[in-house]
């Protein structure tokens, strides 16, 4: 793995963390005196394959994303560096 993808994945591994400290800084939903009789409230009904669902394809949208902005970007660069390389061959 070259230094771009230990870079992309460093950016991938920070945006986690920090998802997760807003999640768990977000304060709690507002519950109703209705909801709170002996029903199980909304934090009680998580729905782990929903989430496991939404998580995962979430994080394959990301990476489809980032590696369409590698290509774009080294794309860039190469095009970049052949003006450059032309620019200094006039030079000499």
């Amino acid at each position: 793995m070259g230094w771009r993808g230990k870079f992309v994945f460093l950016l991938m591994v920070y945006a986690a963390g920090f998802a997760t400290a807003i999640y768990f800084l977000a304060p709690p939903p507002e519950t109703t005196s209705a909801n709170t009789g002996g029903n199980q409230s909304q934090a009680g009904s998580f729905d782990a394959q929903a989430f496991t669902h939404t998580v995962n394809s979430g994080l394959h949208k990301g990476v489809d994303f980032t590696k369409e902005i590698v290509h774009q970007t080294s794309i860039m660069i190469k095009e970049k560096i052949k003006e450059m390389r032309a620019r200094h061959q006039k030079n000499s």
